[in-house]
């Protein structure tokens, strides 16, 4: 055990709030995003490798969060000017996967003081006292913590895996369906299991070509159907 304590919330608990200077500007958060998911996720530091793939990796998929009513908000331990510098060094020189010239439209966190990341439990001491993991945070519009996601520093996230989540937690919000395992937009969901005696005898007698037994039924949900349903939710 390493002898700093910090910090570790948990999904189901409400996000802790902070008021932070951004490449966008100062946030007060949640404040500022009610109404709004959030995926808030920190990198270890400035001009790292692993990190400047997956800024243009979620750039590159920016107009999708946005149709989910999601945000983006980065975190990463060097100050505004450090960050904006690597801004222009990814837009300027990387092309990764064909993305060149790609500019970071999202807000940064400069979290110098690692006040934020000590909030989140982004800082693992037996790793770093001074970098952050790669954590992920995914927020619901009344400010609750949905998701949690930790990898390493040497491993770079999967961001549509992420943004697989966000549509399954949003899924789930507008529909009252959960999702099997491997799940993408378009297959079929998974009803509700039968809480009483009740329920049962009567899930047992409805009639259902999805039904595997009487705790794993799928229903089938259309792509088409269900971002019209989760459009109407949000």
């Amino acid at each position: 055990m390493h002898e700093d304590s910090y910090t570790l919330p948990l999904i189901g608990d409400v996000a802790p709030k902070f008021i932070a200077n951004t490449t966008n500007g100062q946030i007060h958060f949640p404040d500022d995003f009610v109404g709004r998911w959030v995926v808030l996720f920190s990198h270890p530091m400035d001009f790292t490798p692993v990190c400047t793939t997956e800024f243009l990796s979620f750039q590159s998929l920016m107009q999708e969060f946005q149709k989910l009513n999601t945000s983006l908000i980065g975190l990463s331990v060097g100050g505004i000017s450090s960050h904006l510098a690597w801004f222009r060094s990814i837009y300027n020189e990387i092309d990764f996967k064909d993305w060149k010239n790609v500019e970071i439209t999202f807000p940064v966190i400069a979290d110098m003081d690692l006040n934020v990341s000590k909030l989140y439990g982004m800082i693992h001491p037996n790793t770093s006292d001074t970098k952050t993991v790669r954590a992920v945070f995914i927020i619901d519009p009344h400010g609750i913590i949905r998701t949690i996601l930790y990898y390493p520093q040497t491993v770079g996230r999967n961001i549509r895996e992420i943004l697989r989540i966000l549509i399954a937690l949003q899924t789930n919000d507008a529909c009252g369906l959960s999702t099997p395992a491997d799940w993408i937009p378009g297959e079929p969901v998974i009803e509700p299991s039968p809480k009483t005696a009740k329920e049962m005898q009567k899930h047992a007698k409805a009639k259902n070509k999805n039904e595997q037994t009487w705790y794993l039924t799928f229903r089938d949900l259309p792509e088409s159907k269900l971002y019209e349903k989760i459009k109407k939710k949000n």
